[in-house]
């Protein structure tokens, strides 16, 4: 096959479903530039699942990416490669950092968390009912955001007062138009506002029962060597933070922007041929709320299907939304949002060892909202044409700037 030319992804991703679609015409696996790095992009489902789940494909950019000391000082996206966590883990570190985190997201901590996200939505909702019928509101602003915001939180321990300053930082984490010297002082930022959430809950006089004083308590009585180094404890608070809050956020976004756009849909929720659950599955399948997730390593020379080969060392790209649109996986109408669509199979959360630890309790929040608001206002719709709602400038992060609604006529 003839060696095709690097396609170069938009940082700012402001056509991203046309982007998808040359990344799959151009077939299985090619290579592409994410900001100066240079990477493969697997766009078919079956082939990323494989390589998602092989033990020859890596996270670990120190152990498995020769260009790792030379792209981090340079590269926007340094610290999506550089944290020390169970995002860039691999064998037996991985399995060591995913247990210690795996029991705040056990079926049991979940469950125990529904009436409180129902209460949270409730008040978001209430707030809310109180605009004057008409009034243009950003459901983004008002919804999206604060509900993820605050159940990461809770669950965290972050105190009310630091939870507004996370956001920004966290949202910059996924921002890719960022210079490299705006994103190391936003790394520097984060690492300070982490540090005193660590140094806050040690001083502490009794230890809570939040994931950071939970994960502090594994850093300082395990005496083994199996517990947290001090990195590992400050990049995994990192990680929950970040992980539970931007993508959650993104899919109550894109549900609502489904919905307020298709009546149809609305229509099978209202006829019940659909339900909530199969809007979440949809919105996950059809927009995740990660387009494309950096990066992966090949351990060893692995062969493509069209005779090409991923050389050891060679960055690979998960692009999750292209692979999760292929009409090998979803027929001919893989484009369209259709609640009803009998098999919802998706790529959102990840597959195999890094599938996300917090995938049922992001279903729970968005489940949750998206029920309650359209209960609530059985008469929601956008604010603005469907054209005029812009797409935030992230090749990884996928949702919109705004999302303006009427809630009442």
């Amino acid at each position: 096959m003839p060696e095709q030319p690097v396609l170069v992804l938009d940082p700012a991703s402001s056509d991203h479903h046309a982007e998808h679609e040359a990344l799959r015409a151009r077939g299985a696996a090619t290579r592409v530039d994410v900001l100066g790095v240079t990477a493969w992009s697997i766009s078919d489902p079956q082939l990323l699942k494989q390589l998602l789940n092989s033990a020859q494909v890596s996270k670990d950019a120190r152990a498995h990416w020769p260009d790792f000391p030379e792209a981090v000082p340079t590269w926007p996206l340094a610290l999506w490669v550089a944290v020390n966590n169970m995002f860039t883990a691999f064998g037996d570190d991985h399995r060591r950092l995913r247990r210690m985190v795996a029991p705040a997201f056990s079926s049991r901590r979940v469950r125990a968390m529904r009436s409180d996200v129902e209460s949270m939505v409730d008040s978001l909702l209430d707030a809310l009912a109180s605009r004057p019928a008409g009034e243009s509101v950003d459901l983004r602003e008002h919804l999206a955001y604060p509900l993820p915001i605050a159940v990461i939180g809770r669950l965290m321990g972050v105190p009310d007062s630091r939870r507004e300053s996370f956001r920004a930082l966290v949202d910059n984490v996924f921002s890719t138009t960022l210079t490299a010297a705006q994103a190391a002082a936003n790394t520097a930022s984060l690492y300070e506002a982490l540090d005193q959430l660590i140094a806050a809950k040690r001083a502490e006089s009794e230890p809570g029962d939040d994931m950071t004083s939970l994960l502090i308590a594994a850093r300082d009585d395990e005496g083994d060597g199996s517990g947290f180094t001090d990195a590992e404890l400050r990049d995994t608070l990192l990680l929950m933070i970040s992980a539970g809050y931007e993508t959650t956020v993104n899919v109550i976004d894109q549900a609502v922007t489904a919905l307020l756009t298709d009546p149809e849909q609305l229509a099978h929720l209202r006829a019940g041929r659909a339900d909530w659950n199969d809007v979440v599955e949809e919105t996950l399948r059809h927009e995740p709320a990660v387009k494309h997730l950096p990066l992966r390593f090949a351990v060893a020379d692995i062969p493509l299907p069209d005779g090409r080969t991923i050389a050891r060392g060679e960055a690979i790209l998960a692009s999750y939304a292209a692979a999760n649109r292929h009409p090998d996986w979803h027929g001919p109408t893989a484009d369209r949002f259709d609640a009803t669509r009998p098999s919802k199979e998706h790529l959102a959360f990840g597959h195999g060892v890094h599938f996300c630890l917090g995938a049922p309790l992001a279903r729970l929040e968005v489940t949750t909202a998206l029920r309650s608001l359209f209960e609530r206002f059985p008469d929601i719709e956008l604010a603005v044409p469907a054209e005029e709602l812009r797409p935030l400038p992230s090749l990884i992060s996928n949702g919109h700037r705004s999302l303006p609604v009427r809630l009442r006529p």
